[in-house]
């Protein structure tokens, strides 16, 4: 079992609510973060990718820090902890993003991993005048597999000839290469989504309740055996503990009470008009009705795992054993003091973690 941090490289980190004071992403934070992280001895970090944020009260991911850059930065100030960026694909050509993967993997001396994002907020890409067509919400694991199949070309023979519907290369070179076969993760929940990772990655990672977490990663793993490969599910969920069980369900219901419902229902406009069924749009406008453990929107439609120490590991040996899911990837209202009780407190309790 792995365990990650959904780095905060985003506004307000992944707590839409008025009850946590809204903060801008910096480099010093997100520095913090991951030093405690690798300290703790957890897995890996991931930073997500916003052009665009939802505004609200809290102005909630307006300012988000750039993946790449962040992680060459955390790559030479770490020495051991899994570092993946996120690249939204219609942002770049996979030809400059292979080149910046080979770089990442040099300065982090073979540590790095990429998210794949297809990409279903449609503002974020009409404002750069990179919107593909309202058709590309249909094709969008096309697109991935065809933009993944030249980043995997590129990596693996430092040239790529690749002409297609989508890219059109000639003889296209990119040294140096990272010299080992890069670990792909990509949030696919949808049916699409899980083909995609099936036949594509290696990874995906989900925002569910554990019963239907479980089938999507069965799912998964059945899918990949089909194609002969080994792939697996990282789970999303925030981390709220306290001395009491009551507290820590206190703690999260304010936040919930709080909610910044504009915020909210700007994110859910654009889920709205994503035509892809059963994917992480979906799953965000059924966060508006859901509870706390249940993957509310003011905690971004994250499942919330909260109690006390004991109670909290209990709950991930759980869910570890009745979903089969790989790893684990938690967010946190106090992200460096979060890390440190997972470390200190819950790690130590957990069968799961050995």
């Amino acid at each position: 079992m792995k365990f990650g941090v959904f780095l905060p490289n985003g506004s307000n980190g992944y707590i839409i609510s008025k009850a946590v004071d809204p903060y801008l992403p910096t480099f010093e934070h997100n520095k913090a973060i991951t030093l405690e992280a690798e300290k703790q001895d957890l897995d890996f970090v991931l930073s997500m990718m916003k052009f665009r944020g939802f505004g609200g009260e809290t102005g909630y991911w307006d300012a988000c820090l750039e993946s790449f850059t962040l992680m060459a930065g955390l790559a030479s100030v770490t020495d051991k902890i899994g570092l993946i960026p996120s690249i939204a694909l219609l942002s770049q050509h996979p030809a400059y993003v292979a080149r910046m993967m080979a770089t990442l993997d040099d300065i982090s001396g073979g540590r790095c991993g990429l998210n794949i994002v297809t990409g279903w907020n449609k503002p974020e890409y009409t404002q750069m005048g990179l919107w593909r067509g309202d058709e590309y919400y249909d094709r969008r694991y096309e697109y991935a597999a065809d933009y993944l199949a030249i980043l995997q070309d590129l990596w693996r023979n430092g040239t790529s000839t690749h002409h297609s519907e989508f890219f059109d290369l000639e003889d296209c070179s990119c040294l140096p290469t990272p010299g080992r076969e890069i670990e792909i993760v990509c949030a696919g929940q949808s049916p699409k989504g899980v083909e995609f990772v099936a036949k594509n990655a290696d990874h995906n990672f989900v925002m569910a309740q554990p019963p239907k977490l479980k089938g999507i990663s069965d799912s998964l793993k059945a899918k990949g055996t089909e194609q002969g490969r080994q792939v697996g599910t990282y789970a999303l969920f925030g981390l709220i503990t306290a001395d009491t069980d009551a507290e820590a369900i206190a703690m999260g219901q304010k936040i919930i009470d709080e909610a910044d419902e504009g915020a909210i229902s700007n994110i859910i406009a654009s889920a709205n008009l994503d035509s892809n069924t059963g994917g992480t749009a979906d799953h965000l406008k059924e966060g508006l009705a859901l509870g706390l453990e249940e993957g509310n929107m003011a905690f971004m439609g994250f499942p919330v795992i909260c109690g006390s120490f004991d109670t909290v590991a209990q709950k991930i040996d759980t869910i570890a054993d009745e979903t089969g899911v790989d790893g684990m990837l938690f967010s946190w209202a106090d992200f460096v003091g979060g890390i440190r009780d997972f470390g200190e407190q819950i790690k130590p309790r957990l069968k799961s973690a050995a």
